[in-house]
């Protein structure tokens, strides 16, 4: 029993101190359809024991290229975006303050909006990470199918191309409408409208002549 005890607590804290090493930066969603905008987060976790993480930089890939991006408002932190000519080379946030540093145990979102997407493939970006104590972790790494990760891998968009099929029911069920139409003509919707008119009339009649019997009947019963 203290056997299995013991080796059931070493295990568990074999656990605890994998945990926080496993953790990179990455991007959420990560997966998108292709073409137009899209809102991602980059979310920061601080890994070290000791310092604060105090910078992160986002650099965009040459191809391919993003000629837009919208920073969201920080509290705390100010984003500035760097241009290579007419296309986004990276972002950069900082804290304003210490104390708006990201310590250690805790993690950080950094929200934006970015585009044209292409239409599908993969999207790496790299993820430069500042410590308080001057290192820099680095996820650059791109992870490669049937591989293990790597050890610092690179936050990667996948891409996803709209399907014909997606578009068809919405083409089907527009269709539909349009079909019913033509092929009943004005015959059908006017039956289909005036049914209900005459017998709500004829029920109106009804009701009214059973009003008027009622009242002859009690007048005669007085």
């Amino acid at each position: 029993m203290k056997t299995t005890l013991v080796a059931a607590g070493a295990a568990l804290a074999t656990l605890l101190l994998a945990g926080p090493a496993s953790a990179h930066v990455t991007i959420n969603p990560n997966e998108a359809a292709g073409g137009g905008y899209g809102k991602f987060t980059f979310r920061v976790p601080t890994e070290s024991d000791t310092a604060s993480t105090t910078k992160l930089q986002i650099v965009f890939p040459a191809k391919p290229a993003f000629g837009s991006v919208s920073v969201k408002p920080h509290p705390g932190w100010t984003a500035k975006v760097a241009k290579n000519g007419q296309s986004i080379a990276s972002v950069t946030w900082t804290p304003d303050a210490k104390a708006d540093a990201i310590t250690p145990g805790e993690f950080d979102e950094f929200d934006i909006s970015l585009g044209p997407l292409p239409d599908s493939g993969t999207v790496d970006f790299k993820a430069l990470q500042t410590y308080s104590d001057g290192s820099v972790v680095r996820w650059i790494e791109i992870p490669k199918a049937g591989q293990a990760e790597p050890e610092h891998p690179a936050p990667v968009l996948t891409l996803t191309a709209a399907s014909d099929a997606d578009a068809a029911p919405s083409s089907a069920v527009s269709a539909a409408p349009a079909d019913s139409s033509d092929e009943g003509g004005s015959d059908d919707s006017g039956g289909s409208t005036t049914g209900p008119w005459i017998l709500s009339i004829l029920g109106v009649v009804l009701g009214a002549g059973a009003l008027v019997n009622s009242q002859r009947r009690s007048k005669m019963s007085r």
